[in-house]
C-alpha cells in the first residue's frame, strides 16, 4: 500500500479479502472441529520404539537432518532417548523420552512437596502497590515492620518487594540488587 500511490484501493482490497478469508476459516474450524485435520493438517509419528518411518518424515516435508536438527534443540543429541517423536500440524516437534530418560519427579520418588504458590508484587521501583497489599489480606503497617526487621528504612530503598499467600516475603534492594527473603 505505500508504494502504489495511484490506485490504493488494489492492495486495500487485497488485504480485506485475506482478513475475510482468515476470519472465515477461523470461524469455520471453531465450529467444526473436523475440518482442522484437513485445513491444517494432523499430527505425524516421525520415529516410534527406536524406528524411524522415512514415509512420514516425506509427509512432514522434513528430511533426516532437519528432524535431527529439531530433536538437539530440545536437547536430544542421542535417538535412543528417544520413546516417540511426533511431527505437529503447527510445525513443532513433540518428544516423548524413554522412560529410563526422563527426568525424576517427586511422585516417582514418592515424594508430597508443598504446592509453591505465585508471589505478587507488593513493592516496585520504590512504590509501594497497595492494591496488591490489601488483596493479599495484609497493610502497610505489616510491611513497615517487616522492612525494618531487614534493615530497610524505607519503601524507596526496595527496587521489587514480592510476597505470597504463606507471608513469604522475598526483598530486592536498590543497591546491587542484593535479595532479602523470609
Amino acid at each position: 500500500m505505500a508504494t502504489e500511490l495511484e490506485q490504493p484501493w488494489k492492495p486495500l482490497t487485497a488485504i480485506l479479502i485475506y482478513a475475510a478469508v482468515t476470519f472465515l476459516l477461523s470461524v469455520v474450524t471453531n465450529k467444526f472441529p473436523r475440518t482442522r485435520r484437513y485445513l491444517y493438517g494432523s499430527p505425524t509419528i516421525l520415529m516410534d520404539q527406536g524406528k524411524l518411518y522415512r514415509e512420514n518424515l516425506k509427509k512432514a516435508k522434513l528430511d533426516l537432518e532437519e528432524f535431527l536438527v529439531m530433536c538437539r534443540q530440545q536437547g536430544y543429541f542421542d535417538l535412543t532417548s528417544i520413546q516417540t517423536a511426533i511431527f505437529e500440524f503447527n510445525g513443532r516437534l513433540t518428544i516423548l523420552p524413554v522412560s529410563t530418560q526422563r527426568p525424576v519427579t517427586p511422585s516417582d520418588m514418592e515424594l508430597s512437596p508443598e504446592q509453591e504458590l505465585l508471589f505478587t508484587e507488593l513493592i516496585m521501583d520504590g512504590r509501594i502497590l497497595e492494591s496488591n497489599l490489601k488483596h493479599m489480606g495484609l497493610d502497610l503497617t505489616w510491611l513497615d515492620k517487616q522492612l525494618k526487621q531487614r534493615g530497610i528504612h524505607s519503601a524507596q530503598d526496595v527496587f521489587l518487594a514480592v510476597c505470597d499467600k504463606n507471608q513469604r516475603l522475598v526483598i530486592y534492594k536498590n543497591d546491587h540488587n542484593r535479595r532479602h527473603t523470609n
